[in-house]
């Protein structure tokens, strides 16, 4: 275990990203002070909050609800993250992710979804972002997750990337919330890239990943959900040292699409709904108990 990110421990390894969102989306990202302030993020032993505001409503031709976007000072590249999150941002307008990415040059220091979902629609999705010439094979093999596009470049397929969709209805959403969470875990080499995620009441979760082990063997952890092998992507050439994201925005590209967002069975349009009803983001918030990091 290199880094036992846990409650107050976040302030210290994370900065808080006070920018214009990249994804267009109706929030407006705070500072530390002002997210302590308006306890859009606090934290006790087992538990970090982050959240958007839920009680304000909003002038159309004034900037989007607050909300929190938190980028970890420290960054990886052949590592092993297990996040332990209790409870995920749900809603209409919703869009929650938690993802490492690097910050320069984007997308040709590549891009790597853990969770990543909207409006509560179906289950999450593990995706690769990079520049030209990284794919994925089609086959099934070596993961539980469904392939959904192969070409991974950002500058095609209006950078929906190669997403893998999990089929655990538990992955995403309100139903992950109602089982109490789970756990996501990703492990990256230079040769492949896995994530794996476990619900809260899921039997086959590895004790050393419900436990927080010090030492963790994921060749241990059986088939992951998604598979990223560099068959047809050289990992070293597309994927720089990353930073670890944690963000919730609302609408933007692709939760305020309008065919997204009607599809979802979410009223009004998404940024008229965000702007006029406070109280529907009592539930946006993530609760996470830990993110360990572990290097050889």
């Amino acid at each position: 275990m290199a880094d036992n990110i846990q409650g107050p421990s976040f302030f210290d390894t994370f900065e808080w990203e006070n920018i214009p969102d990249p994804t267009h989306g109706r929030v407006n990202y705070v500072d530390l002070p002002t997210a302590q302030q308006q306890n859009l993020t606090f934290a006790k032993k087992d538990s970090f909050v982050l959240r958007a505001d839920s009680t304000n409503f909003l002038d159309p031709n004034g900037p989007g609800r607050n909300s929190v976007r938190i980028r970890s000072k420290k960054n990886y590249t052949t590592h092993v993250a297990v996040f332990d999150v209790k409870h995920m941002p749900q809603g209409c307008g919703t869009w929650p992710a938690i993802w490492e990415v690097q910050g320069s040059n984007w997308p040709y220091g590549g891009e790597l979804d853990i969770l990543e979902g909207v409006n509560d629609d179906g289950t999450n999705a593990a995706t690769l972002h990079t520049g030209p010439n990284c794919r994925m094979p089609a086959s099934r093999e070596g993961q539980t997750g469904i392939r959904v596009l192969e070409n991974c470049d950002a500058n095609v397929n209006s950078n929906i990337g190669c997403p893998v969709k999990f089929t655990s209805p538990e992955s995403y959403g309100p139903t992950f919330n109602a089982v109490g969470g789970g756990w996501y875990a990703i492990e990256r080499t230079p040769t492949y890239i896995k994530v794996w995620f476990w619900a809260r009441n899921d039997k086959s979760v590895p004790a050393e990943v419900m436990s927080g082990n010090v030492i963790v063997n994921p060749d241990s952890w059986g088939t992951p959900t998604a598979l990223f092998p560099d068959t047809q992507c050289n990992l070293n050439q597309h994927f720089g040292p990353h930073n670890i994201v944690i963000n919730l925005t609302l609408c933007g590209d692709w939760a305020g699409q309008s065919d997204v967002y009607q599809q979802s069975g979410c009223p009004s349009t998404c940024v008229d709904f965000v702007n006029n009803n406070p109280s529907a983001f009592a539930n946006a918030y993530f609760d996470i108990a830990a993110v360990r990091v572990y290097q050889k």
